[in-house]
C-alpha cells in the first residue's frame, strides 16, 4: 500500500484503486475534490483527486505507480467475480456509515464480489442504472432522469435464496414500503418520522422566554409570529412537503387518503383536515411566517446552513444539525386539537430505502441478495441506525437509535408507533398512484404560494389528476426543474 497526506485528505493506492479518507471540513460540506478517471485495467480503476499536482517529480512517480500498478493487475490482482452498483446521495455521517457496512460486506465475501458506491451527484450521465439505489421514491427523476419500474425486494430474495422474514419488522416500517399485498418492495433502511426542528440559536435574546415546544399548529403561528416580530426572515420552512403536510396531516386526524374497493385502488388528497391545513400554510406564507423552497429535500440545507429558525421535515436531520453543532430542539409533529379524534402520535414513517432495479445479470442480484441478507444481519442494523439516526427496521436496533443522539421521548414515541399493528394502514404506499399524486400535488401547491389558486382548488385538481394517469396536463418534476 502506497500513502499520501495532501493536507486534510490522505489518499491510499490499494490494487489500483485510490481511496480517500473522508476527514476534511470540505467534504463534510460536500465539496470533497472531483474524481478523475486515469486508467482502467479489467475491473479495477485508478482515481486521482485534484489536489494531487502532476508537475515535475510528481508526475514522474505517479509513471512508475502506475506501471507498477498496472504489472499488479495484469499478474498478480484477482478479478472480482462480480460487481455490483448502489447510487445514493447522503451526505456526512450517514454517507461514512454506508462506506464502511459496504467495505465491510465486500471484506466479508472475499473477492467473491464487490459493492462499489456511487454518488449520483457526481454524475454527468445518469442513464446507465445500477442495481441498487439508495432513496426516497420522490427522488426517482432526480436519481435517473425517468420514473423506474423497480423489482421487488421480496421477489429479489426469494428468486435467489435468501431468507426474508417480514415478521421480524417492525409494522409500520414493513409498510411503509409494502405493495398491496402486504409484501416489502424495498428494504426501509434510511426512514424518517416527520417532526419539527428548531434552531435555538435562530431564537432572538428577546424571545428566549418563549415555549419552544409547540404541541399544536397554533403554537408554531405563535412562536413564528414572536420569531418574525424579532426580525427572523425565515421562522418556519419545511422538507417532504406532501408527506409531512398531507399524508401526515390526514394520519393525524383520521381521514383516510387511501381509498380500496375490491382491486380499485384511488386517492383523496381534498379532505376537510388537508384543505383547512394547506389554506393555513398559505396565508403564513403570505405573511412571512412560513417559506417553501421546493416539494422534497430543498429546505434541509437552508435549514443547516442557518436560513431557516423552524423546519418540517424528517427525524434522521437532527443528527445532520447536531454533526454542525447546531443547537436544536426536536419535537413531535404538531397537530390540530380542536378535530374529533385527533391523535398527534398517528404518524407515518417513510424516506429513503433501497431499491432493486431490473435488467440485470442473474449473478448480480444473487450478489445483491447476499448484501441484503448481510444489511439485516442485527449489529450491521445497530452499527447503521446509531451513525444515520435513521430509524431501526427491527426492535433489535432500537437501542441503536438512542446512541444516535435522538432525545429519549422520541425514541420512546418512535418505539410505540412503529410497533403499532398495520391491519388498519389506509396509508397511500410506493408505486405508480403515489408517484402521480406528489406529481400533481407539487405542481399545484406551487400554484397556492404564486397565484389567487385556493387550498381547495389545488387539492380537487391534484385528486383528480392522480387518479386519471391519462388525463395529462401534469407536468413532470424534471420538465419543471429544466425551467
Amino acid at each position: 500500500m502506497v500513502s499520501r497526506r495532501t493536507g486534510h485528505e490522505e489518499t491510499h493506492v490499494q490494487y489500483g484503486e485510490v481511496y480517500w479518507a473522508k476527514h476534511s471540513s470540505k467534504y463534510r460540506n460536500n465539496n470533497h475534490p472531483k474524481q478523475t478517471l486515469v486508467q482502467r485495467r479489467s475491473v479495477h480503476v485508478f482515481y486521482y483527486t485534484e489536489e494531487v499536482k502532476l508537475t515535475g517529480i510528481n508526475k514522474y512517480f505517479l509513471g512508475v505507480l502506475g506501471g507498477l500498478v498496472c504489472l499488479t493487475l495484469n499478474f498478480s490482482t484477482p478479478a472480482f467475480a462480480q460487481e455490483i452498483i448502489l447510487r445514493h446521495a447522503l451526505d456526512g455521517k450517514a454517507q461514512d456509515a454506508l462506506a464502511t457496512l459496504v467495505l465491510r460486506f465486500n471484506d466479508h465475501i472475499k473477492g467473491q464480489g464487490r459493492v462499489i458506491l456511487q454518488d449520483v451527484r457526481s454524475l454527468d450521465n445518469k442513464r446507465p442504472l445500477p442495481l441498487l439505489a439508495l432513496l426516497n421514491a420522490d427522488d426517482s427523476m432526480n436519481f435517473f432522469t425517468a420514473r423506474i419500474t423497480f423489482m421487488p425486494l421480496h421477489t429479489l430474495m426469494r428468486n435467489y435464496g435468501q431468507p426474508l422474514n417480514t415478521s421480524l419488522f417492525y409494522p409500520q416500517m414493513l409498510d411503509a414500503v409494502a405493495d398491496s399485498t402486504g409484501q416489502p418492495q424495498a428494504l426501509p433502511m434510511g426512514m424518517s418520522l416527520p417532526v419539527l426542528l428548531i434552531n435555538r440559536g435562530q431564537v432572538p435574546r428577546a424571545a428566549k422566554t418563549i415555549d419552544l415546544s409547540p404541541r399544536t399548529w397554533l403554537d408554531v403561528q405563535n412562536l413564528a409570529g414572536t420569531l418574525s416580530d424579532n426580525g427572523v426572515k425565515c421562522p418556519l420552512t419545511s422538507s417532504r412537503f406532501a408527506w409531512v403536510h398531507l399524508e401526515n396531516t390526514a394520519s393525524q386526524h383520521g381521514e383516510q387518503m387511501d381509498i380500496r374497493t375490491g382491486r380499485s385502488e384511488k386517492v383523496k388528497a381534498n379532505n376537510l383536515m388537508n384543505v383547512k391545513h394547506l389554506a393555513l400554510l398559505a396565508s403564513w406564507q403570505k405573511s412571512h411566517y412560513f417559506t417553501y423552497f421546493g416539494p422534497d429535500a430543498e429546505a434541509n440545507q437552508r435549514f443547516l446552513q442557518g436560513e431557516c429558525a423552524m423546519i418540517t421535515g424528517e427525524s434522521a436531520l437532527y443528527v445532520a444539525a447536531r454533526a454542525t453543532g447546531m443547537d436544536v430542539t426536536l419535537a413531535p409533529l404538531p397537530y390540530y386539537d380542536d378535530a374529533y379524534g385527533a391523535q398527534r402520535e398517528k404518524v407515518l414513517p417513510d424516506g429513503a430505502a433501497l431499491w432493486v432495479l431490473p435488467g440485470q445479470p442473474k449473478a448480480a442480484y444473487a450478489l445483491a441478495a447476499r448484501f441484503v441478507s448481510y444489511l439485516l444481519q442485527p449489529d450491521v442494523q445497530r452499527d447503521w441506525v446509531r451513525a444515520s439516526g435513521s430509524l431501526p427496521m427491527t426492535p433489535g436496533a432500537l437501542a441503536a437509535l438512542r446512541e444516535s443522539g435522538m432525545p429519549a421521548a422520541l425514541a420512546d414515541a418512535a418505539e410505540q408507533r412503529l410497533a403499532a399493528s398495520r391491519a388498519d394502514s389506509t396509508r397511500i404506499h410506493p408505486g405508480a398512484l403515489r408517484d402521480r399524486l406528489h406529481l400533481a400535488l407539487d405542481e399545484q401547491v406551487a400554484l397556492v404560494w404564486s397565484t389567487p389558486r385556493s387550498a381547495k382548488q389545488a387539492l380537487d385538481t391534484a385528486t383528480l389528476r392522480a387518479n386519471s394517469p391519462s388525463s395529462g396536463g401534469s407536468k413532470t418534476k424534471a420538465a419543471r426543474r429544466r425551467k
